[in-house]
């Protein structure tokens, strides 16, 4: 196959997306996080082929602790097991990007400055770091929708069978072919594998976009995280970013033995 022909089958499959993926997480879930990285370089080198759909697999148990009044006081300043999850769904309510960049966000806020993401006033301040309209955000917070749309997830899962979290459900493009569902985490070549033999054709990664754009889009990341996205070995890609330090483009916070990078604030493009 020529080159042309490649960019021809990319550009048609972009359009189509003819895979389907639901990803089920709990946010606090220590496996759903460390599925982040994975799901993040699936989604630079090959979007394409795929609509992505997160899911909430939130604990029955703690949902059915939520106080229904507990969201109604007027400065909020609870916490709850559930509030993450319902957090993930109102910012949803301002588009499926935000949901997954307040998602992305956690990750941050959780890992990075120690953050309770169970705490209403956390989560507010996530969005408020997202340039989300805070007002809507606190309102549908509040609101018997988020819980709905709550449930709608939990239904998700009961009717596909999911027990746990982090599961893997791919559907291709035949309504009458069961999904197949992977739960766990596995090395990022099976994900691969899995869309390949969903095709039944060999798959082409995207390029991955400049460091500037994959920051603004996933908010912060790991030395490691960069080097297995640029393909480069961890010296040169940490040579390279602590040169983008230096000129105040990005800035670095070390952490558990790694460091995570972030654009700094001045430099940030629009989401």
């Amino acid at each position: 196959m020529n080159y042309q022909s490649v960019v021809e089958e990319k550009a048609q499959l972009a359009c189509s997306r003819p895979i389907e993926l639901y990803v089920f997480i709990d946010p606090l879930c220590p496996d759903c996080w460390a599925l982040q990285p994975l799901l993040r370089r699936l989604q630079v080198e090959y979007e394409q082929y795929f609509t992505l759909r997160t899911v909430m697999r939130t604990s029955l148990a703690n949902l059915n602790m939520l106080d229904a009044d507990c969201c109604q006081t007027p400065y909020c300043d609870n916490s709850n097991l559930s509030f993450p999850s319902l957090a993930i769904k109102a910012a949803e309510f301002q588009g499926k990007r935000a949901g997954f960049r307040f998602l992305s966000k956690l990750l941050d806020r959780t890992f990075s400055q120690s953050k309770d993401i169970t705490s209403f006033d956390v989560l507010v301040e996530v969005a408020r770091s997202l340039h989300l309209d805070i007002d809507e955000f606190i309102c549908d917070f509040r609101s018997k929708h988020v819980l709905r749309a709550l449930q709608v997830d939990l239904f998700l899962a009961s009717e596909m069978e999911v027990d746990r979290a982090p599961t893997f459900v791919f559907f291709n493009e035949n309504i009458e072919d069961e999904g197949l569902k992977v739960d766990g985490v596995y090395d990022y070549d099976v994900y691969v594998q899995i869309l390949s033999e969903l095709l039944e054709q060999t798959i082409y990664p995207d390029p991955p976009p400049p460091l500037e754009q994959l920051l603004t889009r996933f908010d912060s990341m790991t030395t490691e995280e960069l080097a297995s996205i640029y393909n480069e070995p961890l010296a040169v890609v940490e040579r390279e970013l602590k040169k983008k330090v230096l000129l105040q483009q990005v800035e670095r916070l070390p952490y558990e033995g790694t460091s995570l990078w972030k654009l700094k604030r001045h430099f940030c493009m629009n989401p």
